[in-house]
């Protein structure tokens, strides 16, 4: 009897000493557990009121929509990613192996997406800096085209012959782009060649003349006909007419063709090459 009064006296010792363990740490860890939550709601309305500061500022600036998602969508994940954090570290746990984690998720990730993440740099810079938009004609990478899209990793051309390129923003962002629509108008780059006997003047009224017969060149800013190079037999000049964006290539094409029916009908002859060939006894 007396074994079952001591073995009993011993389980409520332990209880209390249970009961004793709870309440302290209760007592320690509650004002943390509150502080924390207290931290988390506020921390999260702080974040939720940045975002929609931000989403105003790129809009007000007129960043591209795609862009204002992603970056305001960054923004928060990385806020509320070091909110987390900070809340384990007011609930005491070291947060030291955590930003070790992401470090190594970071390098982790970088090294199997390095290609993806360039072309996914210089979408970012693009949208930012914004060297051409949708519908201009750039030539850039090799290719001639229109801008039919402009994504984060990608630029889609449409090609005068109907081709369809797409071109990684990656090299894009770091090659060269020339935008034929920076200032407006367009001027379209031809040359022709004349024999050096005809007078050049001649040849200059005569490719204004026909330049401004045609439909979709403008009459303001003028054509322009200048030398470009004496040599090899021929005069090379330089045929400038200017058009809208969507009659680019109507006037490309369409020029040279009138221009070169104007020389034949003006008795403008062409340079006719010559071989000299000399034999040796």
């Amino acid at each position: 009897m007396r074994y079952f009064l001591l073995q009993s006296d011993d389980l409520l010792s332990k209880g209390t000493n249970i009961a004793s363990k709870f309440i302290d740490l209760a007592i320690a860890y509650t004002p943390k557990i509150l502080g924390a939550i207290i931290f988390f709601l506020i921390g999260n309305w702080i974040i939720g009121r940045l975002g929609i500061l931000l989403r105003k500022t790129l809009t007000t600036r007129k960043f591209d929509h795609s862009l204002q998602s992603f970056l305001v969508s960054f923004f928060k994940i990385t806020c509320q990613v070091l909110l987390v954090i900070t809340i384990f570290g007011i609930l005491g746990v070291n947060t030291s192996s955590f930003a070790a984690l992401i470090v190594g998720a970071g390098i982790a990730i970088g090294s199997a997406l390095n290609g993806t993440l360039g072309n996914f740099a210089g979408g970012v810079m693009m949208l930012i800096f914004k060297p051409f938009k949708i519908g201009d004609i750039i030539e850039a990478q090799g290719a001639t085209g229109a801008v039919t899209d402009q994504g984060v990793f990608n630029t889609t051309l449409l090609t005068p012959d109907n081709k369809t390129v797409i071109l990684p923003n990656g090299p894009l962002s770091t090659g060269v782009i020339t935008n034929f629509n920076t200032h407006g108008n367009l001027r379209v780059d031809l040359s022709l060649a004349i024999a050096l006997d005809v007078p050049v003047e001649k040849a200059r009224t005569v490719a204004i003349e026909a330049m401004l017969k045609h439909p979709k060149v403008l009459k303001d800013p003028k054509p322009e006909v200048s030398v470009l190079k004496i040599g090899d037999g021929m005069t090379t000049l330089a045929i400038r007419p200017y058009t809208t964006q969507s009659d680019y290539w109507d006037v490309y094409f369409g020029v040279q063709e009138s221009v070169k029916a104007a020389f034949d009908a003006n008795d403008i002859a062409a340079p006719i090459p010559h071989r000299l060939i000399i034999q040796k006894q």
